[in-house]
């Protein structure tokens, strides 16, 4: 969230820099109610100031005047409260401000490619699906989750099922033990409040599964991503400067309506409403913020060299990024059905934009409180990279040779077969 008075000092820059985003934000109308406000605010001094002199002269002829200033005072108030209102759902559905080195697009199709890795499978036979082949190996069924559940859901089993936790584990055992990450067990569920400081709501709330807990007006939500929780651990705290940076790391199930996704991706896992992915988090110094987005890269890119599965690394333009993010980068791994790189990880850095909501904030050397620096990112979409397993693994007769790297988690099985 932006604070008021640095858009106030910088407008026209907000102005520009907003505009890159592709979005329509009514800046005439946040103009004219934070002028209206400070109108308010202006008036209301002087007549509490009259209301002192009145009360200093103890002149009870003056009595009826300090009701009328009262009076006055009260409406003010209430007008304010209306203009601070409508100024929070402005100011609160105003994305970030995309970095000077993010470029300039409207949409995925203006996203710039990097660099890509590993080398594409080539096949004596023309290549599965992994909705195919987990069928067809009876350990995904599309159908039951419908008849039990409904559309965009599945049941993984048997030895696929014990390849989804085997990745999530190696994931995990990566993260911590190589790349300096504490791991986190933390609630699935999110309160309104953490919800926000995050960026999810307001302006995603149709995104989002409510639950329903009590008669009470506590609202909870089913994570989006466990970048929600983890961020919020430093909410309304002051961190001292000799913590930082804090990495987190946690595996858990994400919920998502995928309400803008209609018609997309309808067949297999690729877009699902519960889906398991490993998370990373950061919480840096706010100058640290770049820096620490080429290393939590490097260690989403690191699980699909051990994988030895092909990829790119993309950087998302200023039109396509996430609402908290000031600059994204997307890793699309190789699907052989569809001949194309899918998304498999995505890596942010909010800058400030997310402590702003949540009030998080450290010390540093000079006993100054600034707001923190954070990140977050896929580690992988476990969902995603067990589709990336069995579509470059493949054998002709649908069988799944495991990675290396996984043997070990899988009680050293060295492929999947047709039971």
């Amino acid at each position: 969230m932006h604070n008021l008075k640095e858009i106030r000092k910088n407008f026209e820059f907000f102005k520009k820099a907003l505009e890159k985003r592709s979005i329509d934000i009514d800046f005439d109308k946040l103009k004219d109610l934070d002028q209206k406000n400070r109108e308010f605010i202006q008036k209301k001094e002087l007549l509490e100031q009259k209301k002192k002199e009145i009360s200093k002269t103890q002149d009870k002829s003056l009595f009826a005047k300090s009701k009328e200033i009262s009076s006055e005072i009260e409406k003010i108030d209430t007008q304010q409260k209306s203009i601070k209102i409508d100024l929070d759902n402005i100011l609160s559905n105003i994305p970030n401000i995309p970095h000077k080195d993010v470029p300039l697009g409207k949409n995925e199709n203006d996203n710039m490619e990097l660099n890509k890795v590993g080398k594409i499978p080539e096949f004596s036979f023309k290549p599965k699906s992994h909705y195919e082949l987990g069928e067809k190996l009876n350990m995904l069924d599309f159908d039951l989750a419908t008849k039990t559940t409904g559309s965009r859901f599945v049941f993984v089993k048997d030895k696929l099922a014990l390849l989804e936790r085997a990745l999530s584990n190696f994931m995990l055992d990566i993260h911590v033990v190589k790349n300096g990450y504490e791991e986190i067990s933390p609630p699935l569920l999110a309160s309104e409040n953490t919800m926000f400081g995050t960026g999810q709501l307001p302006k995603f709330e149709n995104d989002q599964f409510e639950v329903k807990l009590d008669e009470n007006n506590n609202r909870k939500f089913l994570i989006p991503t466990a970048e929600v929780i983890l961020t919020n651990i430093v909410k309304d705290k002051i961190v001292d400067q000799k913590h930082l940076p804090l990495r987190y790391v946690a595996s858990t199930p994400c919920f998502r309506k995928e309400a803008g996704s209609y018609g997309k991706d309808t067949k297999g896992m690729i877009r699902q409403h519960q889906f398991y992915k490993v998370e990373m988090v950061s919480i840096v110094e706010q100058d640290k913020c770049l820096d620490e987005l080429e290393r939590m890269t490097t260690c989403a890119t690191g699980i699909l060299d051990l994988l030895e599965l092909p990829y790119r690394k993309v950087i998302l333009c200023s039109g396509d990024m996430g609402f908290s993010a000031e600059k994204t980068y997307d890793i699309e791994v190789w699907l052989p059905s569809e001949k194309r790189y899918r998304e498999i990880s995505s890596c942010s850095s909010c800058s400030t934009f997310q402590a702003i909501r949540m009030k998080a904030r450290y010390k540093n050397q000079k006993n100054e409180t600034l707001f923190l620096g954070t990140l977050n990112g896929s580690g992988l979409a476990v969902g995603r990279t067990l589709i990336a397993i069995l579509e470059n693994y493949q054998q002709k007769d649908g069988s799944i040779t495991i990675p290396k790297v996984l043997r070990p988690y899988m009680n050293n099985l060295e492929k999947i077969s047709i039971n």
